[in-house]
């Protein structure tokens, strides 16, 4: 497998980006990564990288997008914040990954029973943890279906927040960035919001998050 170099990365469209994850994905699912030579990687990326991806997704051991993804070292900016919510330092180093270093799609990447959609509803509060899970909360409330059993013990439940609280980052970006915003209506970045099933490996992508030109 090639080293991604600024060449092969130019001419990735955001859509052609998203087909090459999901490719990943397949693979790994499927137990049949690509043989790559990480040392030669490291070397070929040591004067310079160019990602195509940035993938926001949670700190959780099961869930390393390079990994489910079937990518090498230089394809994908990985960032990684419990809860996969968004913050002004992770804009900024979005607004880097794709003005600066042009990659060519954004993903905000759930997780199932992921702990951090478990803590904020449950309404837990401990130290520095209060302040994260609060970004949480607003996806919570939104989930109105549920009328009983509103915790962590309704895997149901859970997982409604997990996929609201997603769509709700991917918002966020939008209307918080606007150098992204201007990248994604200008049909140089895409835009969209999945889940990785833990249990399969299975990446699930939400097209109503979709956004590639604006569309």
């Amino acid at each position: 497998m090639k080293t991604l170099t600024k060449e092969m990365q130019a001419a990735i469209a955001p859509s052609m980006a998203l087909e090459l994850l999901k490719e990943g994905n397949k693979r790994f699912v499927n137990n049949l990564k690509i043989n790559r030579n990480l040392l030669q990687q490291a070397n070929e990326t040591s004067d310079g990288q160019h990602p195509f991806a940035i993938i926001l997704s949670c700190i959780d051991s099961r869930t390393s997008a390079e990994l489910i993804f079937d990518q090498g070292l230089g394809d994908i900016f990985s960032v990684r914040i419990a809860g996969n919510i968004v913050n002004e330092d992770i804009l900024g180093s979005m607004e880097f990954g794709c003005k600066v270093a042009g990659s060519k799609i954004i993903v905000v990447l759930g997780h199932t029973k992921c702990g951090a959609i478990k803590g904020a509803c449950d309404h837990v509060e401990m130290g520095n943890l209060t302040v994260l899970l609060n970004k949480i909360r607003p996806a919570v409330d939104d989930e109105i279906t549920t009328k009983e059993n509103r915790n962590s013990n309704n895997n149901d439940f859970v997982e409604k927040v997990s996929t609201i609280n997603v769509k709700r980052t991917v918002k966020s970006i939008m209307e918080r960035s606007p150098i992204l915003k201007e990248l994604i209506e200008n049909g140089q970045i895409g835009i969209v919001g999945g889940t990785h099933d833990i249990t399969t490996g299975e990446v699930k992508f939400y097209p109503e998050t979709m956004t590639f030109g604006g569309k």
